[in-house]
């Protein structure tokens, strides 16, 4: 079987899904890879250092979608502006794509139709469970600790004060607040960071787990008590709360969403849509210059406001909702995740016949679409909402 590693066409996003030590990895197990030229340049890796792993290099994207049996990429499949053609289009019936998809947000459910019409095979990386077994296939985990790390410097180049206090010849200038809403990995490398930058630092989480990670950091852990049973999910993840919750957690926000400067919005639902957590009236009395980075934008934000993969000013507060965080520290992101991925293509095909095993607990939270029919639960779900 041959794979193909395609350039990343999304704004901004330097990551590759494979590299040269990947690549040694896959021709052991008897996979061959063709690589688009110049598709680690982002990651500093070069066409020469792909051949010497052993890979073929391809001219353009075309013919990597034309010779693969397995497409290995980063980002959801885009409108390729060169080939004038959406990347699902350059797909090929029965081929495999594994790449993070975000099925269930509403603004993919575009592509996993057509993905499912064009008999596609598509894992999404996003749908990764949290056992043990599968933590070096998971890019959740890997992925977000760059993104924690990363969106509080992102705030801070965007927030017009500074972050820590400062004494100054006319007085102290007091430090930024930060409020992080979801304490899970991306929550946590926020919350350490910036208190690192020296703000004043507030966390919200419904998982009693959660909680004492983040107040382990020092922080204050605020909000309101949810009974486990509706915010505790399958793996630790947190549940999607019922109405009458979610307006709950809404009012014991409101107020500190109003005292913010900052706001790190990481509140996910495991391979679900994320909970619009804060409203368009609850944005509106920030102060002018307050900052929100809307981090769960992938699987549609937890901000009402929050306009997937752009940045936007309302009523002088900037919403981020950059969809590709990681990719900004390409190096050490691409390393992570191009072996998540091998580890993941190791597993799914553990079998001799070369079949993937549908028993498979990892597997089968993955698989979105095969043989014209969607598989991916969340999507189903969110689908049928």
């Amino acid at each position: 079987m041959l794979i193909g590693i395609p350039k990343e066409i999304m704004y901004k996003e330097n990551r590759v899904a494979a590299l040269p030590e990947t690549v040694e990895k896959f021709k052991k197990l008897g996979l061959d890879v063709i690589v688009e030229t110049k598709a680690g340049a982002g990651a500093f890796t070069d066409d020469d250092q792909y051949r010497k792993a052993g890979a073929e290099i391809a001219t353009d994207a075309a013919e990597v979608f034309d010779k693969s049996d397995i497409i290995l990429k980063v980002k959801e499949p885009m409108f390729n502006d060169h080939f004038k053609k959406h990347e699902i289009d350059m797909l090929k019936e029965n081929q495999i794509l594994i790449t993070f998809l975000h099925p269930a947000a509403p603004s993919n459910h575009g592509d996993v139709k057509k993905l499912q019409d064009r008999n596609i095979t598509a894992f999404t990386m996003d749908g990764i469970p949290r056992i043990s077994r599968a933590q070096r296939m998971d890019p959740l985990t890997s992925m977000s600790s760059i993104t924690g790390y990363k969106s509080i410097i992102i705030a801070a180049a965007n927030l017009p004060k500074f972050i820590p206090m400062i004494g100054t010849s006319i007085g102290m200038i007091k430090p930024a607040n930060i409020l992080v809403v979801g304490a899970g990995v991306v929550g946590l490398q926020a919350i350490a960071t910036g208190k690192r930058l020296g703000g004043v630092v507030k966390a919200v989480d419904i998982r009693p787990d959660a909680k004492k990670e983040a107040e382990s950091l020092g922080v204050k852990v605020v909000g309101f008590d949810a009974p486990p049973e509706l915010a505790i999910g399958e793996g630790g993840y947190a549940k999607a709360l019922p109405a009458e919750w979610l307006e709950k957690e809404r009012a014991a926000l409101a107020p500190m969403v109003a005292e913010s400067d900052i706001i790190i919005l990481s509140a996910l639902v495991h391979g679900e849509v994320a909970q619009h957590l804060i409203t368009k009236k609850m944005v509106e009395t920030m102060n002018p210059g307050s900052v929100i980075i809307d981090v769960s934008i992938d699987q549609g934000g937890n901000c009402a406001l929050t306009d997937p993969g752009k940045e936007l000013i309302h009523q002088g507060v900037y919403i981020c909702g950059i969809k590709n965080i990681p990719g900004s520290l390409p190096v050490h992101s691409s390393w992570l995740y191009a072996n998540n991925l091998y580890y993941f293509v190791e597993n799914l095909f553990k079998k001799e016949s070369g079949e993937f095993d549908m028993d498979d607990e990892i597997i089968k939270d993955a698989l979105v679409t095969h043989k014209g029919k969607l598989y991916h639960q969340g999507t189903l779900k969110a689908m049928a909402e």
